[in-house]
């Protein structure tokens, strides 16, 4: 789809969070980016219980089926299992950026979970020169917003947004991430 930027957002876990909850981030996303942008939102496998070893390869095969320059985005475990995916092999496309929004951070300071931990040096197991960036709700009481603290110094090219007055959904608005996505596309000439 030549011209148009592809954008892979991956749902969080739980129960009926792909048409319940995480869609209304979905559409947020799609209305704030326009025509110009393909927002893929693929359902996750046992959705109610999250794993890596369930998620990864449904990951790596929505990844291998999008063009150069594609944008991978996740929101709360699902972000922490894609940035693990990502960590552990890195994708076959180029990607223009990574997202995570309201991710948990599993690991040292953050949630205890052996399956999915995050290495200490995370940033530098991650594609070389491609955008990261963190968005997290200083309301969340879900991943508290030290999570955000710790994927700053794991990843320490991320650009961290810190929102005001916004919980784990980010208010199921997703502006400031359609903004990101959109100045990432301008300045790496839409990969």
């Amino acid at each position: 789809m030549a011209g148009i930027r592809q954008i892979l957002l991956v749902q969080g876990g739980g129960a009926g969070v792909h048409d319940e909850w995480d869609d209304k981030l979905f559409d947020s996303l799609r209305r704030e980016l326009g025509n110009g942008c393909e927002v893929r939102y693929p359902r996750m496998p046992d959705e109610d219980d999250p794993s890596y070893a369930r998620w990864g390869p449904a990951l790596r095969r929505e990844m291998a089926a999008l063009d150069d320059g594609a944008v991978v985005a996740g929101h709360s475990v699902g972000a922490t299992i894609l940035v693990h995916a990502l960590a552990e092999r890195p994708p076959e496309r180029e990607l223009g950026a990574i997202v995570l929004i309201a991710a948990p951070f599993v690991g040292a300071g953050g949630w205890p979970g052996a399956e999915f931990e995050l290495p200490h040096d995370l940033g530098s197991r991650l594609p070389h020169g491609v955008p990261v960036h963190v968005f997290h709700g200083l309301e969340d009481e879900t991943a508290p917003p030290s999570h955000a603290d710790l994927y700053a110094r794991a990843v320490p090219q991320a650009q961290l947004h810190r929102l005001s007055g916004r919980d784990h959904q980010l208010n199921n608005d997703l502006s400031e991430v359609a903004r990101a996505i959109s100045l990432t596309t301008r300045h790496t000439g839409g990969r």
